[in-house]
């Protein structure tokens, strides 16, 4: 009996999607940090992220593996460093939270490098939470609030395509047909890059054996 197992991309893409977005308007400056967004960087950001790399990882994706548990990690540490200083431990100086985010920039410019595999919708994502994490962190370098505002506006931006992602999906394995376009790459192309070039080989006879 053969177990097929199922997506869990686009669990994992909501979990950040949403979190991002509500994280984002705050950085944008509508709203404080506040006890929904601590609570949704917790749970659906991070303990979820971090379920669906095992997730990935028992289906053999070492790039979801690597994604969706770094991502759910980043959530968790991103709500410690912001409650630990309640309880007595030294808060981060914001250029040094820059060189945080310039880490995180610098690893996920990386997986944007490996998404050019994959749908343009995953590649889109990437490459504009890369955007994000710097311009976080030039805003914590500089202390430029205007900065901060325009990350505010583009990690929506970024949040509402993880979304828009992990829908498109759901929807297209549901209905088995495009409901919502991603961005498909050509398959003769994903072809070449994961399969090695065949190599021609001459059938064998009798007079090839005896040579």
């Amino acid at each position: 009996m053969s177990t097929k197992f199922a997506n869990p991309a686009p669990l994992g893409l909501m979990g950040f999607g949403m979190t991002t977005i509500l994280l984002n308007i705050h950085n944008a400056g509508y709203f404080p940090i506040d006890s929904m967004i601590l609570a949704m960087g917790i749970f659906y950001g991070g303990i979820g992220q971090v379920i669906v790399g095992m997730m990935c990882f028992m289906r053999g994706d070492t790039f979801g593996t690597t994604a969706f548990t770094s991502y759910g990690l980043f959530w968790l540490t991103l709500v410690g460093l912001i409650l630990m200083p309640n309880m007595g431990i030294a808060a981060s100086p914001a250029h040094f939270m820059g060189w945080y985010l310039t880490l995180w920039g610098t690893f996920t410019a990386f997986m944007f490098v490996g998404s050019l595999r994959y749908p343009r919708a995953k590649q889109f994502v990437f490459a504009s939470l890369t955007v994000l994490f710097f311009l976080l962190a030039a805003r914590d370098f500089t202390g430029n609030e205007l900065i901060g505002t325009i990350a505010g506006f583009e990690g929506i931006i970024c949040g509402a395509s993880a979304i828009y992602f992990a829908m498109a999906q759901v929807l297209n394995a549901e209905y088995g047909r495009t409901i919502l376009p991603i961005g498909e790459l050509p398959t003769t192309s994903l072809t070449a890059q994961t399969q090695p070039p065949a190599v021609a080989s001459e059938p064998i006879t009798l007079h090839s054996v005896n040579a």
